[in-house]
């Protein structure tokens, strides 16, 4: 039980993450702290998609329901790009 609790909290926090970057991000003045945050919020994705890739594994829910989910992630992650391409800077991911 402390292992399901101690990772849905994990997920949460990151989840949070992304949408609290994006919003900083979307505030900042300068096209290269817009960048920053966003990448910030893409790391952060990639860590919801692994702690949702463990919770799987661990029996948490099933693969078709990872399968959708990551579908879901991929395309947050196509806004993200495109939100980071939006600031001219160099893409890092």
């Amino acid at each position: 039980m402390d292992e399901k609790f101690g990772l849905s909290s994990q997920l949460r926090r990151a989840a949070i993450s992304v949408s609290s970057n994006i919003a900083e991000g979307s505030t900042r003045l300068s096209k290269s702290d817009q960048a920053r945050f966003y990448q910030i919020a893409f790391g952060s994705l990639m860590e919801v998609l692994n702690q949702l890739i463990v919770a799987s594994d661990l029996g948490f829910f099933d693969a078709q329901l990872l399968s959708e989910i990551r579908n879901e992630i991929e395309s947050i992650g196509r806004m993200l790009n495109s939100l980071h391409q939006s600031t001219d800077t160099p893409r890092p991911f």
